[in-house]
């Protein structure tokens, strides 16, 4: 049971568009609340706020300390080996709907931002498929899926390293219930 909490914790943790970029940002580096705070045009304040919200959660880990001005500012990560990639709403078994539609509309409130930004005339992929296929291919697709996250995550750097393109992948891949009945044609 205190699995499930923390699974739906983590859940209602990331359902916010700026926490859900503060974990892409913390994938390629570990960062302190200003140096967050600033990347992301955020109050230093609402920088901690959300860097604290995600590590109640156990999706940021603290990744040491640095001395600034006479103080010390925690540095934190996002430990993306550790799951692989941001948390699958489909796999929080105890979560509500409400919560798993929370965190569809922030992850397509912060996708809409990084459309919003795309780079005109460059590589893109789209896809989309409410469909029906064996279980061979399904599970081949999602071991395909996690090969591309994790190898991106991995090669996560820095924001704006030199060398390197700002780059955006969103995937969510489920299995549906099949016991809709099917829609009536007009």
């Amino acid at each position: 049971m205190a699995d499930d909490e923390g699974r739906v914790s983590a859940l209602r943790a990331t359902a916010h568009p700026v926490r859900l970029r503060i974990l892409s940002l913390l994938t390629g580096t570990a960062m302190s609340a200003a140096e967050v705070a600033r990347e992301l045009g955020l109050t230093h304040a609402n920088a901690s706020y959300h860097l604290r919200t995600l590590v109640a959660a156990d999706e940021l880990v603290e990744a040491g300390e640095e001395r600034i001005r006479g103080g010390v500012a925690k540095r934190y990560r996002y430990p993306h080996e550790r799951r692989g990639h941001h948390p699958d709403p489909a796999r929080q078994v105890s979560t509500t709907d409400d919560d798993r539609v929370a965190y569809a509309r922030a992850s397509a409130q912060e996708l809409e931002r990084r459309v919003l930004l795309r780079r005109p005339r460059r590589p893109q992929r789209t896809s989309d498929l409410e469909g029906w296929v064996d279980e061979e291919t399904w599970t081949r697709a999602l071991d395909l899926l996690e090969e591309a996250s994790m190898l991106l995550h991995e090669a996560n750097r820095p924001p704006r390293t030199p060398g390197t393109l700002h780059v955006s992948l969103t995937t969510w891949a489920f299995e549906m219930r099949s016991d809709e009945p099917p829609v009536e044609q007009s």
